[in-house]
């Protein structure tokens, strides 16, 4: 194997179609994702030639192009295997071979008194909320009575998580990140959900709150996975972005918290200067930004600026670099919901010493993914998955 190093990017929400199982995660009707062609129509097209000369137009009918008679990536769609949800945790999971049998637990009518009683001692407050919403619009519902009392506001989603938003003057991060640890350490056993979340914002008043950047996510402690088997046998490997939290910080020889897409991009300029074998890094905004938002002209404007960010990357690769392009679930801004969606996801392969125009299919599991990476670096493959490049 020729390959020396592997820059794996998620397009965080950038779904490919309904899976098989969609129904089981809530998906129906209206609600059926096909993120990435939805949001294509949506816009009268989509103005991505760097995506469609890797192969995404050839395996999404997009609006704004025809598939390329030679495309110079291979490309297709993984099917998720995993049956833990439709989120971040469980499509990068699976992407490093870990498959789970059952569901994270939810909450969609709040959160049990078994949980609230000991969190609400352990940090000497009461909470407000404590029901499913939108993020951005609990803090318009609750900013106020929050900044008054000085009570955290917890809420959930369709997904495994336990968010706590706080304004930062009344609640800064530093003491919101504890409060986190705490939930954490209490959201065990039957209740291990799988992510406890610190939403810190600011502002004034309903219209003028608006979320900071200071997220911080505080995950389940990962199974044995792929990028364990990497760390053992001496590879660097750098995490961007919410990859690092998202495996607990196991694994990486670097990891740096960016927090949007510009920083992300940046941050992957950089490391491919550095002598680092493996690149893993998430570009979060589609997802948080506009899926969650039902904004489909800002999901385009973003894939659009993505695709520029992916001409400047390819533009940085070295003979024997391979560049992966995926995602971890879908996100379709033109559905009702402002939920996640159970889809495949695109994947594209690019090497300046591989064979291009290769049309993988649709594929399952996700964890082809990682197949491909410890094919790479000579490490033992996941239990599920088939390298993409064998």
């Amino acid at each position: 194997m020729n390959i020396k190093r592997v820059v794996l990017i998620v397009m965080d929400g950038c779904g490919a179609g309904a899976a098989p199982d969609a129904a089981m995660f809530g998906d129906r009707g209206e609600d059926l994702g096909n993120t990435l062609v939805n949001t294509a129509v949506a816009v009268g097209g989509l103005n991505i030639p760097t995506l469609r000369k890797l192969g995404l137009g050839n395996v999404l009918e997009l609006a704004g192009g025809e598939p390329l008679p030679y495309p110079i990536g291979s490309y297709g769609r993984l099917c998720p295997l995993s049956k833990g949800g439709k989120d971040t945790i469980t499509g990068h999971w699976e992407m490093m071979g870990i498959i789970l049998d059952t569901p994270f637990p939810t909450y969609p009518n709040g959160f049990l008194q078994e949980i609230i009683d000991p969190f609400c001692k352990a940090i000497g407050s009461d909470i407000i909320g404590n029901y499913t919403a939108s993020g951005t619009e609990i803090i318009k519902q609750l900013g106020r009575e929050h900044m008054e009392t000085a009570k955290p506001i917890v809420y959930t989603s369709a997904d495994s998580v336990f968010q706590i938003a706080a304004h930062e003057e009344v609640i800064p991060p530093d003491r919101l990140y504890e409060i986190c640890h705490i939930a954490r350490n209490i959201l065990k056993g039957p209740h291990a959900v799988q992510r406890v979340i610190a939403r810190p914002f600011l502002g004034n008043g309903p219209w003028d709150f608006k979320r900071t950047e200071h997220r911080k996510d505080f995950t389940l402690t990962p199974p044995e996975n792929v990028l364990d088997h990497l760390a053992a046998a001496g590879v660097h490997t750098t995490g961007l972005g919410i990859v690092p939290e998202v495996f607990e910080g196991r694994g990486f020889s670097d990891a740096k918290r960016t927090q949007n897409n510009v920083e992300h991009f940046e941050a992957l300029m950089l490391a491919m200067e550095s002598n680092t074998e493996l690149i893993f890094v998430n570009f979060e905004d589609f997802d948080m930004l506009y899926g969650h938002r039902n904004d489909p002209a800002g999901f385009a404007k973003a894939l659009e600026t993505f695709d520029g960010y992916t001409l400047a990357i390819m533009a940085k690769l070295k003979p024997t670099d391979l560049l992966i392009i995926s995602a971890d679930h879908g996100n379709d801004p033109t559905t009702p919901s402002t939920d996640h969606t159970r889809e495949h996801v695109p994947i594209l392969v690019y090497s300046p010493i591989l064979q291009v125009g290769i049309d993988y299919g649709t594929r399952t599991p996700f964890s082809d993914i990682g197949a491909t990476i410890a094919q790479v670096f000579g490490v033992a493959l996941p239990s599920a998955g088939k390298s993409l490049i064998a």
